[in-house]
């Protein structure tokens, strides 16, 4: 399949060279983060109608830092859960405070949740939730032994943050990339979409490597500015507001024979054509009964279902939303850090599920989450260490919920999973979760190894079969 590039002036090189006096700098990178690109590879073949209509939307929430998943997602009883205290030792959450899940694998091992998540284990025990388990970046498939005699390729920059905070946007983790999964997804299905000027892959949390492929970037919209940022002089009634206002008008109607000055006026004529077309769309919206809890989590949450309630106006069918929670590199105090955290990602995702229940979009919609990696299982005096394999949550009515896919692994330090370190192999590559999510979302057989380039290692596309199995 052939690539279309978007031609002219790259906005990271546009951001590099540009004077932003004139407009001032937070209204010019809003200008442009808000440029949605509308080039794309190819129409999309739209799958069979769900009780939504057609459409369909992924939102993925990045916990940035490294998630210690082996304290969210813990196994409860007996022997297992002996393992797990003798091997965290001091970050052991007591079997008490542990919140049932109704599921039991194939081992006999049940699990429980932090204390902190009641939200989320109503949502797993009313089939609304899965975790899938010990996944993390990989090449190709890795055993302990080849890893550990360095017989198979492993990803860059293994254990750092740069590297493996990226590679899980692109899901290419023997190189360092700029492009995402979810713009590749969008290079390809977002002819789709009516609307061609306002990006189908929308950020709550500016600029990102997720939303970018070859044609097409993120739109950045804020939950504290209510929504979409144009150019702030404009909504205002004071005489220098409105001289401001004018000024900008004027500024923005020359015609300009220099090349620059050109494509810095049509790409804030645009933002702004753009914002007013965003702000008009939620503006017309009815208010959502649902109450969401005053946190940026859950306040990014309730931004990205009023968006989706929208959608009709706005003319799109599929869309990707990008929040990032960061702080969760817990080298300390990793027990009270997780405590307040979790809850707020616990909350936020009941809060959203409820208002997409609300909107009828319970099954249109799946909410996913990744982070870095795990941490090691063993404690650092108080916290816990970079390392590989964790857990994370999918979530929505189109997920098979109520399920740990994947093998949960032995916590037992120098187990069949332990590297060294107490750093856990992933036995689930992020390709295979990625592909299941893009599947669901429309993309083709025939165009998965263009979003994934590695699926092959670990997936035949032609099989029939879901690469995991949690989506319906």
């Amino acid at each position: 399949m052939s690539k279309h590039h978007h031609k002219g002036m790259s906005r990271r090189r546009f951001l590099g060279t540009a004077s932003c006096a004139a407009i001032g700098s937070t209204t010019l990178l809003s200008s442009i983060l808000n440029l949605g690109l509308a080039n794309s590879l190819a129409g999309m073949s739209l799958p069979p109608k769900v009780a939504g209509g057609n459409y369909k939307a992924l939102v993925c929430i990045l916990l940035a830092g490294g998630n210690d998943s082996f304290n969210m997602l813990v196994p409860r009883n007996g022997n297992h859960y002996t393992e797990y205290s003798n091997t965290r030792a001091n970050l052991a959450l007591s079997q008490g405070s542990l919140l049932p899940l109704n599921f039991t694998d194939s081992n006999g091992k049940q699990f429980g949740l932090h204390p902190s998540m009641p939200e989320v284990q109503t949502l797993f025990n009313n089939n609304k939730l899965s975790f899938v388990s010990n996944i993390g970046t990989l090449v190709e498939p890795t055993s302990k032994s080849q890893y550990l005699n360095g017989s198979v390729n492993i990803p860059v920059g293994l254990l750092s943050h740069a590297d493996q905070i990226q590679q899980w946007q692109t899901s290419i983790p023997q190189t360092r990339s700029s492009k995402g999964w979810g713009g590749r997804m969008a290079d390809i299905l977002h002819s789709g979409n009516a609307n061609q000027n306002i990006s189908m892959n929308i950020s709550l949390s500016g600029t990102n490597i997720f939303q970018v492929g070859d044609s097409i970037e993120e739109y950045a919209i804020r939950a504290s500015a209510g929504g979409s940022v144009g150019i702030n002089v404009h909504n205002g009634n004071s005489g220098l507001d409105m001289a401001l206002s004018e000024g900008v008008d004027n500024l923005l109607s020359q015609q300009y024979s220099d090349i620059f000055k050109s494509t810095f006026t049509n790409k804030i004529k645009n933002s702004q054509d753009n914002h007013l077309q965003f702000s008009s769309a939620l503006a017309g919206i009815s208010p959502l009964a649902t109450s969401f809890s005053n946190n940026p989590v859950s306040a990014n949450m309730e931004l990205i279902a009023k968006t989706i309630a929208a959608r009709n106006t706005l003319g799109v069918n599929r869309q990707t939303f990008f929040v990032n929670f960061g702080g969760w590199d817990h080298h300390d105090e990793v027990l009270d850090n997780q405590t307040a955290m979790l809850g707020v990602v616990s909350k936020a995702l009941s809060e959203f599920e409820a208002a997409l229940q609300e909107l009828g979009l319970a099954d249109c919609v799946t909410t996913f989450t990744i982070s870095d990696f795990g941490r090691t299982l063993t404690s650092n005096g108080n916290g816990s260490d970079h390392a590989w394999g964790g857990n994370v949550m999918v979530m929505g009515d189109a997920v098979n919920g109520g399920q740990i896919f994947g093998e949960y692994p032995s916590l037992a330090l120098n187990s069949a999973s332990d590297v060294g370190g107490a750093i856990l192999l992933p036995n689930i590559s992020t390709d295979e979760y990625f592909a299941e999510l893009a599947q669901w979302f429309g993309v083709s057989n025939t165009d998965l190894p263009y979003v994934l380039p590695n699926i092959g290692n670990f997936y035949s596309v032609g099989s029939g079969n879901a690469p995991i199995g949690f989506m319906q």
